[in-house]
């Protein structure tokens, strides 16, 4: 079963969105940054486009230092598809 959260990490001010899959894998990430919530990435494992950057390397599971706020399978698609759409029509 797939599982949607968020973490927020001060020192970068970004906000992290993950998809994670049965086996604790990246699935899709959002990074946004910022008081404007700049979209700086929306990677999907599969992803073949440099523009929307990578997904995190290590399972959740050898993660440190995180909180997790779940979140519905909804929210986590709004903003992909908002972060996606910026990143995939803004010219570099």
């Amino acid at each position: 079963m797939r599982r949607w959260f968020r973490s927020y990490w001060d020192e970068e001010d970004t906000w992290f969105y993950f998809e994670i899959g049965d086996d604790g894998w990246v699935v899709r990430q959002v990074e946004l940054e910022g008081p404007e919530l700049l979209p700086v990435a929306a990677a999907a494992v599969t992803d073949r486009d440099a523009r929307c950057g990578t997904t995190a390397e290590l399972p959740v599971s050898e993660w440190e230092g995180y909180s997790p706020e779940w979140l519905a399978f909804e929210q986590f698609e709004e903003v992909w598809v908002t972060a996606r759409r910026h990143l995939t029509t803004s010219e570099a």
